[in-house]
């Protein structure tokens, strides 16, 4: 698994770079990456772009190598919403999630931080902000347990070094207290 997204990573950044378009990887691999091990199918990145960048971004990937619908792409991005990338080498979906306008996403994004993921840097969501995320996530899919578990062990696995000040600041505006306390 981690030589596919390692392949994977080594594919995208370097495009997602030359396009102009600043991201961050989120989710369940950035879990990982803050030390929740769990299987997952796919690959979520946050990104800002513009639409001249999106636009070179989705025309330059190879078709032979990767799957992605330009018209859907687009619409993502005046949508302010999502699309997906299908890599035919590696079998990952990577689903491309345009940056929220809200304050949290703004913040979110303007503190991720620069990490080696399978020997690749990439700009990687903080585990507070992916514990919040998967807050909200848990309540998207009505209280999913596995979202809070994944929440749990990223609480257990960073301990004392956890920002709970930044968690409180944010858990009554996203409508997450209820999942964060239950954590708790």
């Amino acid at each position: 698994m981690t030589d596919d997204l390692g392949e994977l990573f080594a594919e995208l950044a370097p495009r997602l770079s030359a396009a102009g378009i600043p991201f961050m990887l989120v989710g369940s691999v950035a879990g990982m990456v803050h030390g929740r091990t769990r299987a997952t199918h796919d690959v979520d990145l946050v990104i800002e772009p513009t639409e001249d960048a999106l636009l070179a971004f989705v025309r330059g990937l190879p078709a032979e190598h990767f799957y992605c619908d330009e018209a859907t792409a687009m619409d993502a991005l005046r949508r302010a919403s999502q699309f997906n990338i299908l890599d035919h080498h590696t079998g990952w979906k990577v689903d491309l999630l345009i940056r929220k306008p809200r304050a949290f996403s703004r913040e979110e994004f303007a503190r991720r931080r620069r990490v080696s993921v399978f020997g690749i840097d990439v700009d990687v969501a903080t585990v507070e902000d992916t514990i919040l995320a998967k807050l909200e996530w848990s309540n998207l899919a009505g209280g999913s347990d596995r979202q809070l578990e994944d929440v749990r062990e990223l609480v257990a696995s960073t301990g004392a070094a956890l920002d709970r000040d930044h968690i409180e600041r944010w858990v009554d505006v996203l409508g997450v207290r209820d999942g964060w306390n239950r954590v708790r």
